[in-house]
């Protein structure tokens, strides 16, 4: 089988449903396992009515209008007939989701969290499936929860894979195109949990680990994985072939290519990870597979921006030793920091770091208890694997270099732009 996941992107509008219709017919779906995202902005309409419910907002009832609204008008663009069931269909999962925030009782924001935004997921597949059946092509949707048991850590599940492989390897119709939800999954009391970040992905691989599939195919509006972000570079290149170790290495520095979390299964059943264009799918896209680290083999650019670079020092001039960086790691994980770079030399201690929760104050109080603290705000962080001398310049032109850190394959700036 074959395993193809399609992201929000590419199903926000009935543009991109049709569009799908068009791709499938291209590279064929029989044997094919379609999991799909919520469609465009959904899960963000969601958070707002988890975040409505708790609030007791008056808001409450709008917020889920606006997700019905946004849903039915891509009813109404791809089925000319209203008597068509999927109308039904849809109007019962909303139901379903109104019923829930009638009558929950639990206060466990994690919980209701997962609850409330998996109808993204239902809502889509469910679209897509009746469409596809309208467009002569049979398929059979099947409820992920069923097949995907996880733990109960709602959010950020982890997945039961015994028990998961069973119900897949038993359940999964073959010769047929099957639509599933991704992101999605459900614990030993049958509650939806969610599988935390890049879910989606993590589910294609989930089917194609347990299913022993042929390849897995992940379709975005991008031509493949590029060896820069084009917002960035100019002159970023395609990459035809990235090694399963190579693309854990950039997801590790932060490329937004294929989370590691996804890899692995499917490194470990040597499953080839396609990326490829829903908008040219005969295109060769990228392939992440076993084989070549990199090919072609050019410098890949990553950058982080709104980073804090942050220099430490005793203030007696003692040595910063094992103890200290101890103690500064606890306080960093203590206050959420994410570090992507540490240099230390033998009075002074820097680390790059991301104040995702904005933290960085309350950090920066405590540690001056101890240390002299000096930082800089909203410096970016490039790192360049398989650098060359010509790579670091393109990096370093027009800006000021504040650290720079080199190891065998890997590169690592972080720069400030001047102040003009």
């Amino acid at each position: 089988m074959r395993i193809f996941k399609f992201g929000g992107a590419s199903v926000k509008d009935a543009d991109g449903i049709k569009n799908v219709y068009d791709v499938l017919q291209k590279v064929g779906y029989e044997d094919v396992l379609l999991v799909v995202s919520a469609m465009g902005k959904t899960t963000n309409a969601l958070e707002v009515v988890v975040k409505d419910y708790f609030e007791k907002s008056a808001s409450l009832q709008s917020s889920v209008q606006e997700v019905k609204k946004y849903h039915n008008q891509i009813l109404l663009d791809l089925f000319e007939d209203e008597k068509n069931p999927v109308f039904k269909a849809v109007n019962e999962l909303f139901s379903e989701l109104e019923s829930f925030l009638g009558r929950n009782k639990s206060p466990n924001y994690n919980f209701v969290y997962d609850q409330i935004v998996s109808f993204g997921e239902l809502i889509s597949t469910t679209i897509l499936s009746h469409y596809m059946n309208y467009r002569g092509i049979k398929t059979n949707w099947i409820d992920v929860r069923h097949f995907i048991k996880t733990d109960a850590t709602y959010r950020d599940a982890e997945v039961d894979w015994e028990l998961t492989q069973k119900s897949i390897s038993k359940n999964v119709k073959k010769k047929i195109l099957n639509i599933t939800q991704g992101f999605l999954g459900s614990d030993e009391n049958g509650f939806t949990t969610t599988l935390g970040r890049e879910g989606s992905d993590y589910t294609a691989a989930i089917f194609a680990y347990c299913l022993n599939a042929e390849s897995v195919t992940i379709w975005k509006d991008v031509p493949g994985v590029m060896n820069a972000d084009p917002r960035y570079f100019e002159n970023a290149t395609l990459l035809n072939q990235i090694s399963y170790r190579e693309a854990i290495e950039l997801a590790f520095y932060g490329a937004s290519v294929i989370h590691p979390k996804t890899l692995q299964p499917l490194q470990k059943k040597e499953i080839p990870l396609y990326v490829k264009s829903f908008l040219e799918p005969l295109l060769p896209g990228t392939s992440v597979s076993k084989g070549a680290d990199l090919e072609p083999h050019l410098p890949c650019f990553i950058v982080k921006k709104n980073q804090l670079l942050m220099s430490l020092s005793s203030i007696d001039f003692s040595f910063i030793m094992e103890e200290n960086i101890s103690e500064i790691f606890a306080l960093l994980h203590q206050y959420k920091m994410k570090v992507s770079l540490i240099q230390n030399s033998a009075i002074s201690f820097s680390v790059c770091i991301e104040d995702k929760f904005g933290n960085f104050n309350d950090l920066k109080n405590v540690l001056s208890k101890k240390f002299k603290v000096a930082y800089n705000e909203n410096v970016s962080l490039y790192t360049i694997r398989h650098f060359n001398e010509k790579a670091a310049q393109i990096v370093e032109q027009n800006k000021i270099v504040l650290l720079k850190q080199v190891s065998r394959e890997t590169m690592q700036i972080v720069t400030k732009e001047p102040n003009h």
